[in-house]
């Protein structure tokens, strides 16, 4: 009877909290999924912790510190000028700067940017690193533009930006629809606009301040963290067949970790497709050296323009009618995992990425051999 009532005292207390949450913060789905998560986790530690509740760990937590939100003009190849909207959600700088991404993406709101700055604060805090927890971005599509499109409107966006950033105040890096060549636009403007050199966006090139496995490291991490997970129940990648969530940057240093790892990959996807034709590559497949991989997802920002033109610049909220477009509907393609190789130098050749980036963060899903 006691454990009974318990959970209805925890059950209770929950919905209570959600209650209030949702009414401040209405029409945002994504954010109260989010916050509820958390809160069924950690509400019996609350409640048994008076200093808590006294001092409302739970209201704070679930607030952003700031929302910055700005609008972005900018200037089309064809001299039209076009709007977007932009955020950065300062959640939470308890024991750091904030730091997080930046998303170029049309769903991009601002429900979804709060529920992605929540939970960047608590993983910023479980790598010991003084961080905390921020996420922005903007509903300008990518995908389609010009390199100067791009440029003009990373630029537009740094003037803004600029002045709520900063090495010691908040530190935003790429995510979906910013990789290299846009954080390379971001960055020189804040260098024109700031008139110094600092570290004040990760992603960036090698040769101006970037790190070392930064590509790789996301895609690595997730096949890392897999493979101690089966650890614990003595098994591991080897000898697994394994769906990849994705066909960008992550999911390609996904499927390659799990191959090293004597798993085999059978699919990836894309938005448009939500799984591949089947495939049995081996580890074999992969190129052996960095240099080899240079064609691959995210190496170089030429690749995300080499099939755009296939997208409508309909599909962006910034545009404007005089400036849509209408193109034939995208067609589901499959991914190939397999590398053709040079006549000449026998040197892996990876296939061309997909023209749209994973909307949903690339999962790996093990099940076993046969």
């Amino acid at each position: 009877m006691d454990l009974l009532s318990g959970n209805e005292r925890i059950s209770d207390a929950v919905e209570h909290f959600m209650k209030g949450l949702e009414k401040r913060n209405p029409g945002e789905p994504i954010f109260h999924q989010a916050v509820r998560e958390v809160v069924e986790t950690v509400m019996p530690s609350v409640l048994s912790n008076p200093d808590y509740l006294r001092e409302g760990i739970l209201e704070r937590m679930t607030e952003p510190d700031r929302i910055v939100i700005f609008r972005v003009s900018w200037e089309d190849d064809e001299g039209h000028v076009r709007a977007n909207r932009a955020w950065r959600v300062q959640f939470n700088n308890s024991i750091g700067p904030y730091k997080g991404g930046m998303r170029f993406h049309p769903s991009v709101d601002q429900g979804v940017l709060k529920f992605l700055g929540f939970e960047q604060t608590f993983k910023n805090a479980l790598t010991g690193l003084p961080m905390g927890g921020a996420k922005g971005g903007s509903n300008f599509n990518p995908k389609g533009k010009s390199d100067r499109e791009v440029m003009r409107f990373c630029q537009s966006l740094m003037v803004e930006l600029h002045r709520h950033i900063g090495e010691d105040t908040d530190v935003p890096a790429g995510d979906i629809g910013v990789g290299q060549r846009e954080i390379s636009y971001l960055f020189g403007q804040y260098k024109r606009l700031e008139n110094r050199f600092s570290g004040v966006l990760t992603g960036k090139g090698l040769t101006f301040g970037g790190s070392l496995v930064r590509t790789e490291a996301t895609g690595y991490g997730c096949v890392y963290l897999t493979q101690n997970a089966l650890n614990h129940t003595g098994d591991g990648v080897a000898g697994k067949r394994c769906a990849v969530s994705g066909s960008g940057n992550v999911a390609l240093y996904t499927a390659e970790k799990v191959q090293q790892l004597g798993g085999t990959v059978v699919s990836l996807s894309t938005r448009e497709a939500p799984s591949t034709n089947q495939m049995e590559s081996t580890p074999t497949s992969w190129p052996s050296s960095r240099s080899s991989r240079s064609s691959a997802v995210g190496a170089s920002p030429s690749m995300r323009r080499s099939t755009a033109a296939t997208t409508s610049r309909a599909s962006d909220p910034g545009a404007s009618p005089a400036t849509s477009r209408s193109r034939a509907p995208h067609r589901t393609r499959s991914v190939s995992m397999m590398p053709s190789r040079c006549s000449a130098t026998g040197a892996a050749l990876w296939p061309r990425a997909p023209t749209c980036r994973p909307t949903f963060r690339p999962l790996i899903c093990c099940r076993a051999r046969g």
